[in-house]
C-alpha cells in the first residue's frame, strides 16, 4: 500500500485516506481506534469524493453508515472504496475488473448488443482479458489486511459486507461464492444481468446459500437500464428462495419505482440496505 494523500469529506470525522495498491487507487475511512466492521465498495470513485464521482454524485456511503451505526449503538464500519482501472489506454478496464470471470470464460455467452461492455455485434475485448479473479484476490489478500493494520481494525467476517451497483453488483455476487469466509453480507444494486441473461443469473445465484452468506440484498429501479432487469431479477429472487433464503429476513429484494441507473438513485435507498446489514 502506498499512501498518496488525505482529504476531508463533509459529515465524515477525520479524513479519508487516498492510497494505491499496485497502481490501483483505493480510498478508505475508519473511525478512530478502528472497527470490527468493514464494507468494501466497488467503483470507489463514487464513494467519497465528488471530484472523482460520476456526474459529481457520490453514494455518501460513509455519512449514511456512520449515522445508522450510531442509531444502533455500534462502532461505525470502516469504508473502503476500490476504484476500477479504466483508463485512456484501457477503456474497458472497469468491465475487465468486474465481469464474473469464471462464468464468462467457462460457458456463459455474452449477449451482444446489450449496454455494458459488449456493444453492437462484436465483443469490445476478448473474454480472456477479464481479470475479476485477480481483482478480487487483491481485495482479499492485500487491501483488507493492509487497511486493517493501518487503522487498528480487526475485521470480523460476520460483520463484513460488499457493495456494488450494475457491473459492481455482478462482481459482488461473484465474490460471495469465491470468498465466502470473508464476507457474510452482499448488497447488490441494479445488478447488470442483461449482459449474460438467464445463464449468468444461474451461474451466480446457484452457489449462494444462507449457510455461508447469511444476508443477501438485491434491488433495482424501473428507469434507464433498470427497465430491462425485471425478468432476470425475478429469476435471481426465485433461485435465492429455492436455496433457502427467507424473504424479509435473510433476503431483501426491492423494486424502487421511478428510480434509475445512477448514483443519485442508489444513494436514495442506500440507508435501507445499510440497515439490513447493520441492524443487530
Amino acid at each position: 500500500m502506498e499512501q498518496v494523500s488525505h482529504y476531508q469529506v463533509r459529515g465524515v470525522p477525520g479524513s479519508v485516506a487516498q492510497t494505491t495498491f499496485h497502481g490501483r487507487r483505493v480510498d478508505f475511512w475508519a473511525p478512530a481506534g478502528g472497527s470490527d466492521r468493514v464494507i468494501i465498495a466497488h467503483d470507489g470513485q463514487n464513494i467519497f469524493d465528488k471530484r472523482t464521482a460520476t456526474r459529481g454524485q457520490t453514494w455518501e456511503l460513509a455519512q449514511h453508515s456512520i449515522a445508522i451505526a450510531h442509531e444502533y449503538g455500534l462502532t461505525p464500519p470502516a469504508i473502503i472504496g476500490v476504484f476500477h482501472s479504466a483508463s485512456s489506454t484501457d477503456p474497458f478496464g472497469r468491465a475487465k475488473d468486474l465481469a464474473p470471470q469464471q462464468p464468462f470464460q467457462n460457458g456463459v455467452t455474452p449477449v451482444l448488443g446489450r449496454s455494458g461492455f459488449w456493444h453492437r455485434e462484436q465483443p469490445s475485448f476478448p473474454l480472456e482479458e477479464i481479470r475479476a479473479d485477480a481483482y478480487l484476490a487483491l481485495i482479499v489478500d492485500e487491501i483488507l489486511p493492509a487497511i486493517a493494520a493501518e487503522t487498528g481494525s480487526h475485521f470480523d467476517p460476520a460483520k463484513s459486507a460488499m457493495l456494488g451497483s450494475s457491473m459492481g453488483g455482478l462482481a459482488t455476487l461473484y465474490a460471495m461464492a469465491r470468498y465466502a469466509p470473508y464476507f457474510q453480507t452482499a448488497l447488490a444494486f441494479s445488478t447488470h444481468w442483461p449482459v449474460g441473461e438467464n445463464p449468468l443469473v444461474e451461474a451466480l445465484m446457484r452457489p449462494l446459500n444462507p449457510t455461508f452468506l447469511p444476508k443477501l440484498w438485491m434491488s433495482r429501479g424501473t428507469k434507464g437500464h433498470d427497465r430491462n432487469y425485471e425478468p432476470f431479477q425475478e429469476l435471481a429472487d426465485q433461485i435465492a428462495i429455492e436455496n433457502g433464503y427467507h424473504l424479509g429476513s435473510t433476503l431483501q429484494t426491492k423494486v424502487f419505482k421511478r428510480t434509475g441507473h445512477n448514483e443519485k438513485s442508489w444513494r436514495s435507498y442506500l440507508p435501507q440496505a445499510l440497515r439490513f446489514w447493520l441492524k443487530p
